[in-house]
C-alpha cells in the first residue's frame, strides 16, 4: 500500500512538470516565442481626446501604426478600454509576425476640480510582442509598469517625451517580462533555494548587487510565493517564525547563497527552469512557475483534507504520513498547516504528530 501511494504521488508530480513538454512546445507560437526568430517588441502611445486619437510616439513600422490606430478606435467606441485597466488581445498588423499580442491601457489625465464632468482625456499606451497568451501571463507586471508612467504623462505637451517617456516605453519587455529569466540565469541550480524561500514566506536579502538585480529577485520571490492564494495573516505568521534570512551575495558569479534550505519538491523543478532559461523563453518560464505554485497549492489542499479525516480516523493519519513522505514538500506543507490550524486544538495535535514523523524521517536520512 505504501509503495502504491508513493508511486501515485510521483506520477502526479511528474505530470505537473511534464505538462510543459506535452502542452507547451518550447518553440510554440501560441505563447509568442520561437527560438529561430528574434522576438520583436513594439510600443505606441496615443493622445486620447473625446473620440479622437492622435499619435504621440511609436516604434511600429509606419505601415502598421494606422492599422493599430483603427483597432484602438474600435475598442474605444465599444467602451472596451477602461481607465487604468489593461486589456490584452491579438492584433493583426503589418509586422514580420503578422499577428502579435497587444496590451492596451487607457491612462486618464487628472480632471480639473472646476470641470469634474468634462470629457475624459488621457493617453492610450500599447505594448506589443509575443502572443496574447504569453502577455496574459505577465498582466500584473504590465499593469504596474504602465502605472509607473502616470506622473510623467501629466506634464503639458509631454515635454519629457524624448528623455523620459520614450526610453521608458522602449524598455517594457526587459523590465516587465524578462526579470524571471534573469534570476534563473543568475541563480542556476540554486534556484531551488529561492523557490523554497518563496513557499516558506522567508525573507530574501540580496547583497553586493545593483538595484535592478535586487528588484528582479524581489519580484521573482513575489511571483513564486503563494501570496494572494493563501490567507494573508497565515503568510505573516509563517514569515515572523523564520529564524534566518536567505542571503544572496552577488559579489561572485554565480552568487553565493547562505542559510539555504530546500527539499525534494523544489529540487525536482530545477531542470524545468534551467531548460526554459537556456532557450531564453520568458513565457514558458512563467508558465512553469505557475505550475510550480499550482502543484504546491494542490498538495496543501490534499494535506488539509487528510488532517480533517485524521481527526476521526487512524488510517487517515497513516495516509497523512505517507503523503508527506512521498510529496517531497512536507516541511513547507506542515509549516503552512500549523499556521492555518493554530486555533484548532484537534488539528494542532495531529500536525504535531506529523511534524514528529517528518523529524524522525529526516534523522534517518
Amino acid at each position: 500500500m505504501f509503495t502504491s501511494q508513493t508511486s501515485m504521488q510521483t506520477s502526479s508530480f511528474q505530470d505537473s512538470i511534464d505538462v510543459e513538454e506535452k502542452d507547451i512546445d518550447y518553440d510554440n507560437e501560441d505563447i509568442g516565442y520561437n527560438q529561430k526568430i528574434q522576438l520583436n517588441c513594439y510600443y505606441t502611445i496615443y493622445l486620447y481626446q473625446g473620440t479622437s486619437l492622435t499619435l504621440v510616439d511609436s516604434s511600429l513600422p509606419s505601415e502598421a501604426e494606422p492599422e493599430l490606430r483603427c483597432y484602438i478606435s474600435r475598442r474605444l467606441s465599444k467602451g472596451a478600454l477602461l481607465g487604468g485597466m489593461g486589456n490584452i488581445a491579438t492584433v493583426e498588423l503589418s509586422v514580420p509576425e503578422a499577428a502579435v499580442g497587444c496590451y492596451c491601457c487607457l491612462v486618464e489625465q487628472e480632471r480639473s476640480p472646476e470641470q469634474p464632468d468634462a470629457e475624459a482625456n488621457g493617453y492610450v499606451i500599447c505594448l506589443m510582442g509575443g502572443s496574447e497568451k504569453g502577455l496574459n501571463l505577465f498582466r500584473l507586471e504590465l499593469d504596474k509598469y504602465v502605472q509607473g508612467l502616470q506622473s510623467s504623462l501629466q506634464t503639458p505637451e509631454l515635454v519629457n517625451l524624448e528623455n523620459e517617456i520614450r526610453p521608458y516605453l522602449s524598455r517594457w519587455y526587459e523590465e516587465s517580462v524578462m526579470h524571471i529569466h534573469r534570476v534563473v540565469q543568475m541563480a542556476q541550480g540554486s534556484i531551488c533555494f529561492l523557490l523554497h524561500a518563496a513557499l516558506s514566506h522567508k525573507h530574501v536579502e540580496v547583497t553586493n548587487a545593483d538595484d535592478r538585480t535586487k528588484a528582479d529577485v524581489a519580484r521573482f520571490i513575489r511571483a513564486a510565493s503563494l501570496q494572494g492564494l493563501v490567507q494573508e495573516d497565515m503568510c505573516k505568521t509563517i514569515s515572523q517564525e523564520a529564524l534566518t534570512d536567505l542571503i544572496v551575495d552577488c559579489s561572485t558569479s554565480p552568487p553565493m547563497l547562505s542559510n539555504t534550505v530546500s527539499n525534494r519538491f523544489c529540487d525536482d523543478w530545477i531542470q524545468a527552469f534551467l531548460k526554459a532559461a537556456e532557450r531564453c523563453n520568458p513565457f514558458l518560464l512563467r508558465q512553469i512557475l505557475e505550475n510550480f505554485k499550482l502543484k504546491a497549492i494542490q498538495d496543501m489542499n490534499s494535506l488539509k483534507r487528510f488532517i480533517r479525516q485524521a481527526e476521526s480516523s487512524h488510517y487517515a493519519l497513516f495516509r497523512c504520513c505517507q503523503f508527506l513522505q512521498s510529496c517531497g514538500n512536507g516541511d513547507v506543507l506542515i509549516q503552512n498547516a500549523r499556521a492555518e490550524h493554530r486555533d484548532m486544538p484537534e488539528a494542532c495535535s495531529i500536525i504535531h504528530v506529523l511534524d514528529e514523523f517528518l523529524s524522525e524521517q529526516r534523522a534517518q536520512g
